[in-house]
């Protein structure tokens, strides 16, 4: 290695370890998402399967809380971390499928500054590792490209195992790959070896402990998941979100190389066949399905993650290694001279953006109701109202809820959602005699409690807190005390994937 080339493999390492140092201060100050909190309670009872996802997120979680504690920066750190791995297997791969440390070392800057790895990995997720995974699935092949030894089929079914533990979406690499054999006539002797079945042997054994799960629970992880699948009627309401909030989470700059990318190699224009082919068939076989599915239902941004390890290698392709002429030559120097600052910037306004609200002169923002601003000062005020009424458990209407009370009360205090049971198969009931007593039901205000009054002898309400992001209202969480059910207190209705 030449001295320039070790100057820029120093300078790409330190890059991502200042990226790094950025995502971690955040992590420590944002408060939680009501997602995370979930997959919080998920990893104090760590199981094979969850009813909404398979169990890497809470392992993550688990490992994140023995190192830093039960904050957030605890249930974030692991997540935080996996950056280290993905961005070594995207410089890798890009150096293997098209050589140069250049190339390599623009395309783990640019996949770092995108908003799907920085939020994406703050912001503990099942897409966090899923991303990662699909990262090294790239980089295994790579080096199954390189050598020529099936001995690596074993490694990436190892990968695509571990992207199967993190989300279902992972499924879609068995049909990438199998297109990337096809498609390159040099690689079909693996479609008569034993190698990528072993591959596969080994991707299932590690998802194995989800399909046992799912055995025992009537299978309503998969039907639940796969049941999005389903299509019931077409809108093109959906696929106008879908562009502009992938060019938000890739950042404007990175989405124009990455398209950039994707055609020069389509067209031919760079690169050998089974690099381009790999890139390709890894991108476009899950944005396709994603594009499908968004004629009948929405798409969730961060769905997108498993593609980006790809989409970062062709736009680092279309930076540094694709010929361009004219106009196209400079948008190509100016997007590579600004992704980086510009996501940085973008990263930075987002996290002030969500613990402020400044930049929209503190009126509501999509942010509000998913982060969990404001929860610990509401958790106070509960716990003191609990303390005040002498109840035994903080009873909640929906996961979200439960979740952030459950992370933000004192640790021990009895913390149950009422209704959705399933949700909590793989967690302990609480104990029967705190159910006896009475009870606080913490929800939004409304006008009336129908069900309650139908279910407890007495439901009262006696406080009010609200939620603030400085001088904003999010809510205003109303506080009922319930004594004397007048039969179980949880609603153990099944979940809709089982029916009635």
């Amino acid at each position: 290695m030449s001295a320039s080339e070790d100057r820029l493999v120093r300078g790409t390492a330190l890059t991502i370890l200042a990226l790094l140092a950025l995502r971690l201060v955040a992590a420590a100050f944002t408060p939680l998402t009501f997602d995370e909190a979930y997959y919080w309670t998920w990893s104090k009872h760590l199981a094979g399967g969850y009813y909404d996802h398979p169990p890497m997120v809470a392992v993550l979680i688990r490992l994140g809380t023995l190192i830093a504690g039960d904050t957030e920066l605890g249930v974030r750190l692991a997540s935080v971390l996996l950056a280290i791995p993905m961005s070594y297997a995207v410089y890798r791969t890009t150096e293997i499928l098209f050589g140069g440390r250049r190339l390599a070392a623009s395309a783990t800057i640019l996949l770092n500054v995108t908003l799907m790895a920085a939020v994406g990995t703050m912001i503990v997720t099942p897409d966090a590792p899923l991303m990662v995974a699909s990262s090294f699935v790239l980089f295994y092949l790579a080096k199954l490209l390189a050598t020529g030894r099936g001995a690596w089929w074993l490694a990436a079914g190892a990968a695509v195992g571990l992207a199967l533990l993190s989300k279902y979406t992972a499924l879609f690499f068995g049909p990438a790959i199998l297109i990337w054999l096809i498609a390159v006539p040099k690689l079909r002797r693996w479609l008569i070896s034993p190698w990528p079945y072993l591959g596969a042997v080994v991707a299932f054994a590690i998802f194995s402990p989800v399909i046992l799960w799912n055995a025992d629970h009537q299978w309503v992880s998969f039907l639940k998941q796969f049941g999005r699948a389903r299509i019931e009627d077409f809108t093109l309401v959906y696929i106008g979100e879908l562009i502009p909030t992938q060019i938000a989470f890739a950042t404007p700059l990175m989405f124009i190389l990455g398209m950039m990318g994707l055609y020069a190699l389509w067209r031919r224009r760079t690169g050998a066949l089974p690099a381009r082919v790999l890139i390709g068939s890894t991108f476009w076989t899950i944005t396709l399905y994603f594009v499908w599915h968004s004629l009948h239902s929405r798409v969730e941004a961060n769905w997108f993650g498993p593609v980006y390890p790809a989409f970062a290698i062709a736009a680092a392709v279309a930076a540094n290694l694709a010929q361009w002429r004219g106009r196209s030559a400079s948008t190509v120097k100016f997007c590579l001279r600004w992704a980086a600052p510009t996501g940085i910037v973008l990263f930075a306004l987002v996290v002030l953006q969500a613990n402020t609200g400044v930049l929209t002169g503190y009126r509501r923002d999509a942010s509000v109701r998913s982060v969990g601003i404001g929860w610990r000062e509401a958790a106070r005020e509960v716990e003191a109202v609990r303390l005040r009424e002498g109840a035994a458990c903080v009873l909640a209407l929906d996961y979200g809820t439960t979740s952030w009370l459950a992370f933000y009360l004192p640790k021990g205090t009895c913390v149950a959602q009422r209704g959705q049971r399933f949700r909590w198969v793989n967690m302990p009931e609480p104990e029967p005699a705190l159910l006896k007593g009475r009870l606080l039901y913490v929800d939004e205000v409304r006008q009336d409690q129908p069900l309650l009054k139908k279910d407890f002898a007495r439901v009262q309400k006696v406080a009010e807190v609200r939620r603030m992001r400085g001088p904003l209202l999010i809510e205003t969480l109303e506080i009922d005390v319930l004594e004397g059910p007048n039969g179980e207190v949880f609603d153990r209705a099944p979940p809709p994937e089982l029916g009635k």
